[in-house]
C-alpha cells in the first residue's frame, strides 16, 4: 500500500516536472514574442529571457526586431528626359511592432521587397538621368516616403533607401563622354585665356614703367642679348631701334629709303664679314688660274672680242688644215664634210669689216 502511494507521487511530480518544462520557452534578445492562445494574440509582448506559457493552450511565435538589409533586383525604366536606365537599389528597414508585422502580413519581409521594387520604378520615371547620376539624396528621400506609407500599418520602419547602381546604354556613355570632353576644352580655352589677359596687363603695365624710364628698355635689350648668347654662340644679334625707322619716316624719306638706308647701314656693319668672303674666294681664283681655267670675272665680254685684233695662227689653223682623216662611222668613199667656221674666224671677220680703212684706200676712193 505504501510502495503504490509513493510510486503514484513520484509518478504525478515526473508528470509536473515534464510539464513544467514544456511551458518554459526563450526568448533572445534581439527578438520579441507573441503568444496566441488558442488562436488569439494576447496583448502583451513577451520580452527577451525565459517565459513561460501554458502548453497544449499557448503557442509562441517570435519576430526578429533587427535592421534588415534587403537588395532591390536591377529595374529597367525611363526617364523624364526619354533615356532608358537601369538602377538597383538597397532598403535598410526594422519592426518596431511585432503583433502587425506578425498579424497584418502574411510575409512583411517578401511585401517590402514587392514595394520596393515598384517605387524604385515610379522614381525613374519621375527623375531625370542628371538627377540619377548626380543628385541621388532627394530621389532617396522620395524613395523613402513612398516605402513608408504601406511599411507604416505593417509595423514595420523604413530605416534608409539607397540608389546603389545606374546602367547606361552604351550609346548615351559615349555621348557623355563627348560631353566631358568638350567641357574640359572649353574650361582650358577660358584658363588659357584668362592667363593671356593677366599677361597683357602686366605687359601694358611695364611698357608704362619702360616708357617713363628709357633705360630700363636698353637694360632688358642687353639682357636679351645675352639670353640669346648664352644659347647659341654662333648667332650674331644686331639691335636695330624701331624708333628710327619712324624719325626717317618723320624726316620727309618715304619707308622704302628709310628700309635702304637701314640696309645701308647693316652692309656698313657686315663689311668685316664680307671681305672674310673675298679671302676665301682668292685662293679658289688662284687655283683655277692654276690649273688653266679662266673664271667668270677674267672671262673677256663680246665687245672686246670684236675690238681686238685676232691671232693669225688661230684663224688661219682652222681654214689652212682641214680635216684629212674621216670619222670612224663615215665611209672612206665619202667626202669630208666641210668643217663649221669657229667663233674666233666669225669674229675676225666682223673685225675686218669694223676696221677703219687705212689712209692709201682712202685716197684711191677720193680718186674715184
Amino acid at each position: 500500500m505504501i510502495t503504490a502511494i509513493v510510486s503514484a507521487i513520484i509518478a504525478a511530480a515526473a508528470a509536473g516536472a515534464a510539464g513544467f518544462g514544456a511551458s518554459l520557452r526563450t526568448v533572445k534578445q534581439y527578438e520579441r514574442g507573441i503568444v496566441f492562445r488558442f488562436g488569439r494574440a494576447l496583448d502583451s509582448v513577451r520580452q527577451p529571457g525565459l517565459t513561460r506559457i501554458i502548453p497544449v493552450v499557448d503557442k509562441l511565435r517570435t519576430v526578429n526586431m533587427q535592421v534588415v538589409t534587403m537588395p532591390v533586383p536591377a529595374q529597367e525604366g525611363i526617364t523624364r528626359d526619354n533615356v532608358t536606365v537601369r538602377v538597383d537599389a538597397v532598403v535598410y528597414f526594422r519592426v518596431i511592432e511585432p503583433a502587425r508585422a506578425l498579424i497584418y502580413v502574411q510575409d512583411y519581409q517578401y511585401a517590402v521587397s514587392l514595394v520596393a521594387q515598384t517605387s524604385l520604378r515610379a522614381i525613374i520615371g519621375k527623375s531625370l538621368l542628371d538627377d540619377l547620376l548626380s543628385n541621388r539624396e532627394p530621389l532617396n528621400q522620395g524613395m523613402e516616403l513612398m516605402l513608408e506609407t504601406p511599411a507604416t500599418g505593417w509595423g514595420i520602419e523604413i530605416d534608409r533607401v539607397e540608389i546603389k547602381d545606374v546602367a547606361l546604354p552604351e550609346s548615351m556613355k559615349r555621348s557623355m563622354a563627348r560631353q566631358a570632353e568638350a567641357d574640359r576644352e572649353r574650361r582650358a580655352r577660358i584658363i588659357v585665356a584668362d592667363g593671356e589677359y593677366q599677361a597683357a596687363t602686366k605687359l601694358s603695365q611695364a611698357a608704362h614703367i619702360m616708357a617713363a624710364t628709357p633705360s630700363a628698355l636698353q637694360l632688358r635689350l642687353l639682357q636679351t642679348i645675352v639670353e640669346v648668347a648664352a644659347e647659341k654662340n654662333s648667332t650674331l644679334v644686331l639691335p636695330f631701334p624701331v624708333e628710327l625707322l619712324r624719325f626717317l619716316e618723320n624726316a620727309g624719306g618715304s619707308p622704302k629709303t628709310a628700309v635702304e638706308a637701314v640696309r645701308k647701314a647693316v652692309d656698313s656693319v657686315s663689311g668685316s664679314s664680307g671681305s672674310e668672303a673675298s679671302d676665301e674666294v682668292e685662293p679658289k681664283s688662284e687655283q683655277q688660274a692654276i690649273a688653266g681655267g679662266e673664271t667668270d670675272e677674267t672671262k673677256p665680254s663680246p665687245d672686246q672680242l670684236l675690238g681686238a685684233e685676232p691671232a693669225p695662227d688661230a684663224i688661219a689653223r682652222p681654214l689652212a688644215e682641214p680635216l684629212n682623216e674621216p670619222p670612224h662611222w663615215r665611209e672612206p668613199s665619202e667626202p669630208p664634210e666641210p668643217s663649221p667656221p669657229s667663233e674666233l674666224s666669225e669674229l675676225s671677220d666682223l673685225s675686218e669689216l669694223l676696221e677703219p680703212p687705212k689712209p692709201s684706200e682712202r685716197s684711191e676712193s677720193s680718186n674715184s
